[in-house]
This record gives C-alpha cells, structure tokens and sequence, in this order.
C-alpha cells in the first residue's frame, strides 16, 4: 500500500494542509508549519512558564532537525523548564463528561478511535486547535514540523523496502484507519452548521489526520492526570510545548518531573538536570526503552545498535521442524510433541486456546524466555527431568544448560537456524544495503534501509551470541566426556 501523500490545499482559515517535503525542507530538516514561527521560548515565559536562561533552541548535532541546547553549563539538579497547567495541549473535553455541541462532535469521533492509535484522539484536538484563528496554542503549532518521517507517509516502494513484514503490516494498519477514519469525519461533519464545525468549515483529509497523528505519536507524553480514589492516577496524553523539543538518548541528563503547583490542585510540569549538562550539550529525554518499529513508526527515526531492539517470529511447529533439520537436530517432537509437552506449551501460552504465537529474537533476554522453555522441553526424552524445573528456571538463558548440555547445544543450534530462515526473508544483504546508502537516496528509503539493517545486525548479534554459548558447552561437554 502506497503512503498518504500530500492532501490537497485548503484556503478557509489556516489551512489543514500537509504538504510534501520540499528541496529547502528535507525529512532530515522539515520546515515549520509558517516560514517565521513565533519564538516559542518567549511565548512561554510570558504565559507564566519558566525557561533557564541557558536552554536555547538550536540545530541538534546529534539528531536532525531542532532540538534544546545549552548555551552554558547547567548544575544537576537545576529545574530547564516548567510549564504551569494551562501551558500543555490536550484533551480536556475527552476527559471530563459534559462537552458542547463543537467539541461533543470532536469527543464522539475521538471515542471511535482504537486505544492503540491514541495518538489520533489528541490529534484531532491539535487539528481544531490548528485550524482556529486565535487558538491559545499557536505559537507553539506553527512551530511544529509541517512534515514527519514516519512510514505511513512514504512512498509505496520505501514501504515495500522496510523488508519486515510485522512493521509493513503495522504501517498498512495505520494507513487504512487513516483512510477509512477519513470517510466518518467526512460523514459526521457533511451537515453540521458553520458555528457547530470543529475545523471551522474545512475539509479533513486521510494526510491532515495523519500529519495530527503523527505529530503527537513523534511529541506528546503520557503524563498523570487527575488522581482516583485509590490513589492511583489516570493516564493523559499531553503535548507539551518546548519540552517536546528534548531529543532522545538510552543515557538522558534530563528528566520529566510533575509536582503539585503551590496553591492550587493544579500539576506542574518540569524538566529537571538529572547530570550536569555541559555548554553545548543536547538536553536529551528517554523516550522508553524501545525497539526500531515504535521509533520508526511514532517518531520517524532509526537507533543504530538499539539495545532494545529485536524480531518477531510466529512460533510453529512446521518452522521449527525446518529448522532442526537445517541444525542436524533430530526430533520428532516440534508438530506433534507429548501430551505433557503440550500441557507444558499451554502454560507457556503457546498452546491450547488463544496461544500468543509471536515471539522474539534479541533485545535484553537475546532468545525470548517462551521459546527458549519449549525448545528445552520439546528437545528433552522424560517428563521426569522436565519436572526438576519450574518454567522461569526453563525460560532463563542464564540457567545454564538445566536438561544437560545436549539438549542446551540442540536448543540453541535450533534458535542459530531460526535465525538464518529469517536473515533469508530479506531480500538484499547487509552489504548491499550500505552500498544503496552510499550512492544517495531519498530520506524515506534511507530510513527504510537504516532500519532493515538494524533488524538484520540483530539476528546476526543473536547468531553470534548462542554459536559463542554453543562452542562454550561443546567444550565443556568434550572435557567431560575426557574426564
């Protein structure tokens, strides 16, 4: 499915165009929403915020486009920014039960929207917003990116290049929502009075949903709302003006603290200096600990050598009998395993009725823990030695071999072939895809090949770390035998 594209121009009001990247305004460094925004920290301070005078916004060294940076150095512990209550954009007619007739028409359509995409709920208030003259918030949404390197705004060949069929079923999701949410806010809003239109009598098309939607998935975060009886809190999505404009690092010297405004009930936001921050220095957020499709999908970029990164695979039995065979591992057991293998398969959910099938190659546990158990018990001949273990003792890559050494080399030489079924799913090689790099490409398919490497060095990282646990116990299993 080819990307959304650019919609068409619309010249009631401030128009809701998301028009495609220009020569001047690249993926790498978009162009704001006008050619001359407001300056943002300005504009906080006089609504009462607090910005310290080092923080400036500058072009980020470590990332594309703009980002916070010190201007000088910046004691741990020194509050960067702090926005009081009415400062963040969200939903508040969402969260509460009574709403007018404007915004009970945006509360209805957002109500239709799938918990997974909340990012389209705040999205159509950002649009309302964006949309209105006078809004409260425009100096900060003219400040926000008119475009956003996120898939569903690729062309259909960069979607095709992704090579990672979980991430292309995930991009095509998104945009057939978008398409079809596209038909309902046309239908909801064709005969609504001009004064009762919550864009003000424009048009909403799939590519201004999707620039809302993608504007608050790559900035909002999901902070406390108002406390519950039981002294937990309700979950917000709020899109915060200029702390959205922290980059992300795995190592931040900057954190999101929210404190109780003296006086009053109301929160206030800050950022905090979790390190000293030296001149010059990016103010960096972590934005989760997160693999390469969720910061590809929401915030349109690629961490090389993410930690947390890793793949999915469908566990089935005809894919693991494929590759057992491929290891020169025997066993009869994967399509049709024992009934106590099967009771053992449904206490690791991936049996009997609705199995989670998906499970994953890298990230922290490098072999995810499901598979790792059915691979050790399937590959065992008793029942009698399975049982001297609990299951999180047989999910564990730390457990050290617990059904002897034989069938620890089996199990992982299994997941080692695992691995090569899928490397061979990519249709192009590691060292093909740096030299398309190398010619020069378009920003969406450099972050399409970007990303595809990423997936290959992760199952190429696997394969080394179990061939090198594999020789470790074919030693100590020859000793032994020596012994």
């Amino acid at each position: 499915m080819a990307g959304l594209g650019a919609s068409k121009i619309l010249t009631q009001f401030r128009p809701l165009t998301c028009a495609a990247a220009t020569a001047t305004a690249t993926a790498c460094h978009p162009g704001r929403l006008v050619p001359h925004p407001p300056d943002l920290i300005k504009w906080v301070r006089r609504e009462g915020g607090f910005v310290h005078q080092a923080v400036t916004i500058a072009p980020s060294a470590d990332s594309c486009g703009l980002g916070l940076v010190a201007s000088q150095d910046i004691p741990k512990g020194s509050d960067l920014i702090a926005l009081p209550h009415h400062i963040p954009l969200r939903f508040s007619s969402l969260e509460s039960e009574g709403a007018d007739t404007i915004d009970s028409v945006l509360v209805n359509l957002a109500r239709q929207v799938p918990e997974e995409l909340w990012a389209m709920r705040l999205g159509l208030k950002l649009l309302q917003e964006r949309a209105s003259i006078g809004s409260f918030w425009w100096a900060y949404i003219s400040n926000l990116p008119e475009t956003y390197s996120v898939p569903i705004f690729f062309p259909g060949e960069d979607i095709k290049n992704l090579q990672y069929a979980p991430l292309l079923y995930q991009v095509n999701k998104r945009c057939r929502f978008l398409l079809d949410f596209e038909k309902e806010v046309k239908r909801v809003l064709k005969n609504l009075k001009p004064d009762d239109h919550p864009f003000r009598g424009q048009d909403v098309d799939a590519s201004s949903l999707g620039w809302a939607m993608s504007a608050v998935s790559s900035r909002a975060f999901r902070l406390h709302g108002k406390k519950l009886s039981d002294g937990t809190h309700v979950d917000v999505p709020m899109m915060l003006p200029l702390i959205d404009m922290c980059n992300h690092s795995f190592n931040p010297n900057a954190q999101i603290v929210q404190e109780q405004d003296a006086g009053s009930t109301n929160m206030l936001i800050k950022v905090v200096a979790e390190t000293q921050i030296k001149q010059d220095d990016n103010l960096v957020l972590n934005y989760g600990c997160l693999n390469n499709d969720f910061f590809l999908l929401d915030y349109g970029f690629v961490i090389p050598s993410n930690p947390y990164d890793y793949i999915e695979l469908k566990y089935d039995g005809a894919l693991l009998d494929a590759a057992s065979m491929a290891a020169g591992v025997m066993s009869p057991n994967f399509s049709s395993p024992a009934p106590w293998q099967q009771q053992i398969l449904s206490q690791l959910n991936l049996d009997g009725e609705a199995p989670v099938l998906k499970v994953c190659l890298g990230g922290s546990e490098l072999v995810e823990g499901r598979l790792l158990a059915a691979l050790r018990v399937l590959l065992a001949s008793d029942l009698e030695t399975v049982q001297k273990h609990d299951l999180n003792t047989l999910k564990s890559l730390a457990a050290e071999a617990p059904l002897g050494i034989s069938n620890e080399v089996a199990a992982l030489r299994t997941v080692i072939a695992l691995c090569v079924i899928a490397l061979g799913h990519f249709p192009t090689k590691i060292m093909e895809d740096e030299a398309l790099l190398k010619q020069g490409v378009s920003g969406s398919a450099e972050l399409a090949i970007q990303f595809r490497i990423q997936k290959k060095s992760v199952i190429i990282d696997v394969m080394r770390g179990l061939t090198s646990r594999v020789k470790l116990l074919s030693s100590k299993e020859k000793i032994s035998a020596q012994g």
